[in-house]
Order: C-alpha cells, then sequence, then structure tokens
C-alpha cells in the first residue's frame, strides 16, 4: 500500500474543531494535527493544547489510537501550561489519559517542562534530521530555531507541518524570550530549500488558506523578499 494511501493526516483548527466554545482557542487559531498510518492504526499528535480530550476522541473515532506526541516548540497555546501570566490545558492533561512518548527537540526540551510541567526525563528528545515511524509512516524531524530555541518542524510524505517557524503569510515572532532573528532567517532557508515542493501546514491560521505548496509560500510570502541577512535584520527590525 503506498504510503500516501495509509496516511492519516487531519488539520485541526482550535475552537472549531477542538476546544469548540473556548474564546482564547477561537482567537488563537491554532491548527494541531493527527498524523498517522491507518493500516497499523498507530498516530500521532501534534501540538495538543486547549482540549487534548477532544482531540483523543477524534483520533479514535476515526479508527486510531495514540502512539505519540510531536511538539513543534514550548508556548501555551501548543502544548498548554503556564506562561506570560495566562494557563492553558495541554500536554499535562493528555498525559493523565494515555502515556505516551513526547517528541521534542533537544534544545527545547528545558522550555517545554519549564512551562508544562512534565519532567525532562519524561521527554524523549531529538535531534535535526531524527526520523519517528508511526506505524510505516516515517516523520523526520527538522530543527528550525528562531522562534524558539528548539522550533521543529515535521516532513511527512509531501508534507511540510511548520509550527510557528512559517505561515503562510509571514513567520513566527523573535521577540519573545529565547527567538532569534539570524536564526529564524537561516531556518526560514532551510525550508526554501527543500525538494519536492512540499504543501506547508502551519501552526496558526492567518491568512486566507490553512494550507498551500512552499513554492506558493516562497513567492508570496514577504518574509522571502530578503535575499540575504542584512536585509532580513532590516525587514525584522533588528
Amino acid at each position: 500500500m503506498p504510503s500516501s494511501d495509509r496516511l492519516y493526516f487531519r488539520q485541526l483548527l482550535s475552537g472549531r474543531d477542538f476546544a469548540a466554545g473556548d474564546m482564547v482557542a477561537q482567537q488563537m487559531r491554532n491548527f494541531a494535527y493527527l498524523i498517522g498510518d491507518r493500516e497499523t492504526g498507530d498516530a500521532v499528535v501534534v501540538d495538543p493544547a486547549y482540549a487534548a480530550g477532544d482531540l483523543l476522541d477524534t483520533l479514535e473515532a476515526d479508527g486510531m489510537h495514540l502512539s505519540g506526541v510531536l511538539v513543534t516548540h514550548h508556548h501555551p497555546d501548543h502544548v498548554g501550561g503556564s506562561m506570560m501570566g495566562f494557563t492553558l490545558k495541554g500536554l499535562t492533561e493528555l498525559l493523565e489519559r494515555v502515556e505516551v512518548p513526547i517528541h521534542v527537540n533537544s534544545h527545547e526540551a528545558p522550555w517545554v517542562s519549564r512551562v508544562t510541567g512534565v519532567p525532562e526525563t519524561d521527554l524523549t528528545p531529538h535531534e535535526h534530521g531524527d526520523k519517528v515511524d508511526v506505524g510505516d509512516i516515517e516523520i523526520e524531524l527538522l530543527h528550525t530555531p528562531g522562534h524558539t530555541p528548539g522550533s521543529q518542524c515535521f516532513l511527512v510524505d509531501g508534507r511540510l507541518v511548520a509550527g510557528d517557524t512559517l505561515f503562510l503569510d509571514g513567520c513566527g515572532r523573535t521577540d519573545f524570550p529565547g527567538g532569534d532573528v539570524d536564526e529564524m532567517f537561516r531556518s526560514l532557508q532551510q525550508l526554501a530549500a527543500l525538494s519536492g515542493n512540499p504543501t506547508v501546514f502551519p501552526g496558526h491560521w492567518y491568512s486566507t488558506q490553512p494550507s498551500a505548496n512552499l513554492s506558493d509560500v516562497k513567492r508570496t510570502n514577504y518574509v522571502y523578499k530578503a535575499s540575504n541577512l542584512e536585509q532580513w535584520r532590516t525587514l525584522m527590525g533588528a
């Protein structure tokens, strides 16, 4: 069975597809993702915040079972926890229902632990280029610092789950703790060089469409107007 046939992939919008009625979720417009192998039933959830139980219910209703979590970065609207004066549900609530590996970039592990309260020893750290197998579906982990030190994106079967590194319009902020303007430029250039023109699936719905081919994003997104680091610093006001 070709991977495209057995790939289970769902993009879910906070405040609509899960955490319905949650005003913060509606305002933040986060995307969570369910990725799995239809043949084996294994699946992972990307960035379970607000209402992890809703995401698990959706996955199970589709005949899948959770085998892990992929974390793009540590901000509470992606993993839950407390930061900058607010607290959201997320990883802690998910782990109360099912114990599964939490896959994070090694540079992000202490930040995820600090924000969510999940012990760092309970996280599974990864390096750039590591692969996570979900059934027979292979997901490649790309370290893309800039928004946070250990931000990562996920490449699976012609799809790029980009978190807050790359939106269809713009990119993640670099003025939060751990952000770095120069690192963001390098990460965006790294993604621009990906082969195969993957479809970009961002961490938030900040654009007209919920996804777009990388070639279209490179053509229309202002973050790709800067061709070198000096132009980028000027564009970002750094």
